[in-house]
């Protein structure tokens, strides 16, 4: 037993600075980590703080020009193409929807109503899909 106590002692010596040793190559000093975000800074390769990810490619500016743009937009109002902001198509739908007559009475539907409220189908205030996320 005596004999091999020195030997791991060695053995356990040599890997603690050999590891020692690689840690202390492998990481650069600070004057080098300096002078390379100098370098990357004047590359223009460096992401602006408190940005995510680096800043995508420009696009291509356009080849047409404000004229030809805004023939464009007068060809497509007289032909009809042009539609308005937003959601016009799905509110075409649901005007068109809400000028159908109802199926069903008002007694008829409060009835439901109170059913799906019994039942604990009914949705409770501020818990929807378009609810607002805390």
């Amino acid at each position: 037993m005596r004999s091999t106590m020195p030997a791991i002692i060695v053995i356990a010596t040599g890997l603690a600075y050999a590891s020692a040793s690689a840690q202390s190559t492998a990481s650069p000093s600070r004057a080098e980590v300096k002078a390379e975000t100098r370098a990357a800074e004047k590359a223009g390769k460096l992401t602006p703080a408190g940005e995510g990810s680096p800043t995508p490619a420009p696009e291509p500016r356009s080849t047409k020009t404000r004229a030809d743009r805004k023939a464009e937009t007068l060809e497509a109002r007289k032909t009809g193409q042009l539609h308005r902001a937003g959601l016009e198509p799905e509110y075409k739908e649901a005007r068109a929807l809400a000028k159908q007559p109802s199926t069903t009475t008002r007694a008829e539907r409060k009835a439901g109503t109170k059913a799906a409220a019994k039942s604990g189908q009914l949705t409770p205030a501020g818990e929807g899909v378009d609810a607002p996320r805390k």
